[in-house]
């Protein structure tokens, strides 16, 4: 079981709400203290009601979006207008629709060959948060694939021993394309990490994420040196936690 985090057990209804008030929360709290807000997001089904909701009141106007600086996780090497593409999710979901500096949103540059797009996103968030040691990222919002993924680390890769760089090139998932994706030393040194997990198709893995023993899946092996987890989870999905895992 991963030996750090909170289990976040909610009703599918509020699931996202809970999310985007975390978020604006923590967007608020870096504004009152004249610092700029830094988050990263992924892609997928699983965060979309949460974006679409990060566009409509009250959180549209709560949210000192002029302090936000977003940044993606991962994403795939295909077109922003591809269905696949997580910033074109995004910018459909709620970044077309907010008021947040377009100088402020970070995507990862999808349309170079991969091997010079990890270069050019591992310069962009060293020219933000500086060279040493990692980036320390105020909130980052991650999910988990069927099989145990985070980001686009997949079991059994290469990737989830990388320690020195902050962004590699990899290969895999659904659709089976070329990615970028943030390595497991700059997730964990995010000082909050929310983990979105919903739906029961992803109750087995949820099952297994709390598990002890076997190999660890690449979720497991996010735990932040000095920041914590949330695992928030919809009812649907945490139906194989016992209770006494419940929150």
């Amino acid at each position: 079981m991963p030996s750090k985090g909170d289990i976040v057990v909610k009703e599918n209804k509020v699931w996202a709400s809970w999310a985007a008030d975390l978020f604006s929360k923590r967007a608020r709290g870096c504004a009152r203290n004249g610092a700029p807000f830094s988050v990263a997001i992924s892609g997928g089904g699983t965060p979309r009601p949460v974006h679409r909701l990060l566009a409509q009141e009250p959180y549209r106007s709560e949210i000192p979006w002029t302090g936000v600086h977003l940044f993606w996780v991962d994403d795939r090497c295909v077109p922003k207008t591809s269905p696949a593409s997580n910033v074109g999710a995004a910018k459909a979901d709620f970044l077309d629709h907010i008021p947040i500096p377009p100088s402020q949103i970070h995507p990862m540059p999808t349309g170079i060959p991969p091997a010079d797009g990890a270069r050019q996103y591992e310069e962009a968030l060293r020219a933000f948060f500086g060279a040493e040691p990692f980036p320390a990222f105020d909130l980052m919002l991650l999910g988990i694939g069927q099989d145990g993924h985070t980001a686009s680390l997949f079991p059994e890769q290469r990737a989830l021993d990388e320690m020195k760089r902050w962004v590699v090139a990899v290969k895999g998932g659904n659709p089976n394309v070329s990615r970028l994706t943030m390595t497991l030393p700059v997730l964990n040194s995010a000082r909050e990490i929310v983990f979105l997990i919903s739906g029961k198709e992803k109750a087995a893995v949820t099952r297994a994420i709390f598990d002890e023993g076997g190999t660890p899946l690449p979720a497991q092996r996010v735990q932040p040196t000095k920041g914590r987890v949330i695992w928030l989870v919809d009812d649907q999905a945490s139906s194989l936690l016992d209770k006494k895992e419940r929150r």
